[in-house]
């Protein structure tokens, strides 16, 4: 079953893996989501990821706490280089931008407006990117 809420994005350069949220997320839509990342982790080693937040509704207390969420996420420290988010809400905003430098994985923020900048920054080689 295809989810609700999050839909995967063509990324056109492997392995950059690019996720659009329209709705409300909802535990489903999290397992969807990690089932693909966890492949990703495995098929490549360490992979960039982008989301972009069109619509973000809130997540459901179910997709907060989903095993198969919550052990993709903890995989992710080791699996993941770049991670660009556009249009977070401010809360998440402010915990990417505050636990970013202090992570292995190089995450940055966009506003929606800036969406083109944010997929040229993932996509550039860099230290930990591309």
């Amino acid at each position: 079953m295809a989810p609700r809420s999050i839909r995967a994005l063509p990324a056109a350069l492997p392995p950059l893996y690019a996720f659009e949220v329209d709705g409300r997320i909802t535990a489903p839509d999290v397992e969807w989501m990690a089932g693909i990342l966890e492949a990703a982790f495995e098929a490549n080693g360490t992979v960039d990821i982008l989301i972009v937040m069109r619509d973000y509704q809130g997540l459901d207390v179910g997709a907060a706490f989903d095993p198969k969420a919550l052990r993709a996420q903890a995989r992710a420290a080791a699996h993941v280089g770049r991670y660009a988010v556009v249009g977070a809400p401010d809360w998440a905003e402010t915990m990417i931008n505050l636990f970013s430098p202090v992570s292995p994985v190089e995450a940055k923020t966009f506003d929606l407006e800036n969406e083109d900048a944010a997929w040229e920054w993932v996509r550039s080689k860099g230290p930990t990117g591309g």
